[in-house]
């Protein structure tokens, strides 16, 4: 399959499933404004298993896919692109590391497409030793605050394995001053996760952000804490 062969099949379907209802739903999940279709989330994760079941395409033709249906901004388009990406995590080099940073300069705009690379893409290049995390550092300085979210989400994975939390947490402290909701959430979800496998460690830390941090770092962090324990991570008036 040729590569504008493949945006068609992905534009086509979905078109032939868009349904202005369910667009009008989505909306609700998204402080953008959402621009798409309104495919449910089967839907797309059906196609893409369908596609991925029947072949015809490699890496490279996703790849290359992949920028024109960003920049057509449609939200169920550019989801597809990036599971049908996942799928072939197989092929993965260094190189499609760099290909999917520079896609933050002109997509990756919400909270789920930046969470759909951190949870299940950019986790591969850790896990199947692609990559070291020293080589997400860039990642961390970088202008698009989806691309400094995603640090830490893909961390978390690497954690659960690794069962070390201490490293990972030195590894994105500096976000702890981060400006962005976006990356507030997403170091308050990797937190709460890290907590979960070493409270005493992450409370430490936590201690020492309490009073500086913004709060809904703590909050999320905090938030499977009995309500005794979060008490000791309110800031001091």
């Amino acid at each position: 399959m040729k590569t504008n062969e493949l945006i068609r099949e992905i534009r086509s379907y979905c078109m032939a499933n868009a349904n202005a209802e369910q667009l009008q739903k989505s909306q609700r999940f998204f402080k953008e404004e959402f621009v798409g279709y309104g495919l449910t989330a089967p839907q797309v994760h059906g196609k893409v298993k369908e596609m991925l079941s029947r072949g015809g395409f490699n890496l490279q033709t996703v790849m290359e896919a992949a920028p024109e249906l960003m920049k057509g901004g449609k939200y169920e388009e550019i989801s597809i692109v990036l599971l049908l990406l996942d799928g072939l995590w197989k092929q993965f080099t260094p190189e499609t590391f760099q290909i999917i940073g520079s896609w933050f300069s002109f997509s990756i705009t919400n909270w789920a497409h930046a969470d759909t690379l951190a949870m299940f893409t950019l986790p591969r290049f850790l896990d199947k030793k692609i990559l070291e995390m020293e080589d997400f550092s860039p990642l961390l300085n970088s202008p698009y605050k989806f691309q400094r979210r995603c640090v830490p989400v893909t961390l978390i994975k690497h954690m659960k394995k690794t069962r070390q939390v201490m490293p990972s947490i030195l590894f994105v402290e500096k976000l702890m001053a981060d400006p962005e909701r976006e990356v507030h959430q997403g170091m308050g979800w990797f937190l709460r996760e890290a907590w979960k496998i070493n409270p005493a460690e992450v409370e430490s830390f936590l201690l020492k952000y309490k009073d500086t941090a913004p709060r809904l770092i703590i909050q999320y962090a905090c938030e499977k804490m009995t309500p005794e324990n979060k008490l000791r991570f309110k800031r001091a008036k």
